[in-house]
């Protein structure tokens, strides 16, 4: 009875977030408190559970990141860089998509997606602005990509830092076996945007013309302030990168970042804090109790065994269903908590199994499946929650379906190149 009504509450609140017939944040904290009331999850469960509750680092990462992003913001280097990025790619909507696609899905596989989509989103709005451009195809694209590039690499998305720690891989294993098809998927994206976006592509002569003529250099309006938050944003990316030989969570890094560029510079706590998506963090923190309810009564591990029993002794099998079921399911559901439940079944897969190139490759295609689904629907990864809390409070709001309808068709092409991926490498030729 508790699956059934667990199910229902999530599903319920699930179409309230796609229809928009109540703020997306309202359905998520009704959906939540619902969950408590029902008693489906309790308040030790909800707020102090690793796995059914909600994710502090996820929720503390976003934070330290928005309060160095709004002080970043009032130095006019976002301006410096869209007038910059403008003026490379000569006004041309596809070359400045395409140039930014390109940063992001880098940016994504050195730092993580959520942080890259915070650092590159202000920029984006600023250029389209002055290009006279819809941001949203631009946002859109790049939260693509964030997901896309972030797939690459163990600190590029939070499921791969869970997998990595189930399985024991390396962030050398990560660069090896899916750093090359990323490189591939996204050449595939880019020329895939040209399509995608076509109707976006018109642009403003003479709004061109006044870009080419700006002087970047004159953007800048606090040098101080500036070389201060370089330093300390270059110091928590290289947490980021060192933060499992230190024992350091991302969200540690980036609290201790926030906390030191506000104690350095001269800008207050009120303005430091003025950009940051509260209406976001509180989304998330009801979606990670709905989907910890799922968690606790059981529906989720259901799934995971049914496929796991689905599969049998079938590497290939197993392999293309993980690959095809995590992707579906982690549209539905944040990646995090599905990779988090199902990381100990594919365990169990893979040692029954034994060592091999097939059976290691469960990882990676729960890896592609989750990482790639994710990109689907607006709920389907953090980057995605992220930017459309962004797109809302800049006044171009993005909707679920809108989002949807390029998610998806990007989704559903990622995993076909993947799953030829999987079998040409480790069963084909291995």
């Amino acid at each position: 009875m508790a699956q059934i009504l667990s199910v229902g509450v999530f599903v319920g609140a699930y179409v309230l977030i796609a229809t928009e017939r109540v703020h997306r944040v309202a359905a998520a904290l009704g959906g939540a408190a619902l969950m408590l009331a029902l008693r489906l999850t309790d308040g030790e469960t909800a707020f102090h559970s690793l796995d059914a509750g909600v994710d502090w680092n996820v929720v503390f990462l976003l934070l330290g990141m928005m309060i160095i992003v709004g002080v970043i913001k009032q130095t006019g280097l976002f301006e410096y860089l869209a007038i910059a990025a403008a003026k490379r790619a000569k006004g041309k909507p596809y070359a400045v998509l395409a140039m930014f696609v390109i940063i992001t899905g880098t940016a994504s596989a050195a730092l993580d997606n959520v942080t890259t989509v915070l650092l590159i989103a202000p920029v984006t709005f600023l250029v389209c602005d002055r290009l006279g451009l819809n941001p949203i195809p631009f946002l859109i694209a790049e939260v693509l990509a964030s997901n896309i590039g972030g797939t690459a690499t163990l600190i590029g998305d939070p499921p791969n830092i869970i997998i990595a720690s189930r399985a024991g891989l390396s962030f050398n294993d990560f660069l090896l076996h899916l750093a090359p098809f990323i490189i591939v998927l996204m050449i595939a994206f880019v020329l895939v945007c040209r399509w995608l976006f076509r109707d976006s592509f018109r642009y403003n002569e003479d709004r061109v013309a006044e870009v080419m003529a700006l002087s970047e250099r004159e953007a800048i309006r606090n040098r101080t302030l500036l070389v201060q938050s370089l330093i300390v944003l270059g110091l928590v990316l290289v947490g980021f990168v060192l933060h499992s030989a230190l024992h350091i969570e991302p969200s540690v890094v980036a609290l201790l970042g926030a906390g030191l560029l506000v104690l350095i510079s001269k800008v207050t706590t009120e303005d430091a804090i003025a950009d940051v998506e509260w209406e976001t963090l509180v989304f998330f923190m009801g979606l990670f109790v709905m989907v910890g309810a799922l968690v606790k009564t059981g529906v989720i591990d259901e799934v995971s065994h049914a496929l796991a029993n689905a599969v049998g002794g079938d590497p290939l099998l197993a392999v293309m269903a993980l690959l095809f079921i995590s992707a579906l399911l982690s549209a539905i559901v944040d990646n995090i908590p599905y990779v988090a439940t199902m990381a100990p079944i594919v365990g169990e897969l893979v040692a029954a199994q034994g060592e091999s190139p097939q059976s290691q490759s469960m990882w990676w295609a729960l890896a592609l499946g989750a990482d790639l689904g994710g990109n689907a629907t607006a709920v389907g990864a953090s980057a995605n929650v992220v930017v459309l809390g962004l797109a809302a409070r800049n006044g171009t709001p993005i909707s679920f379906w809108k989002f949807t309808r390029y998610g998806s068709i990007v989704a559903g092409l990622s995993i076909l190149l993947a799953a030829p991926y999987l079998w040409l490498r480790y069963f084909l030729l291995a």
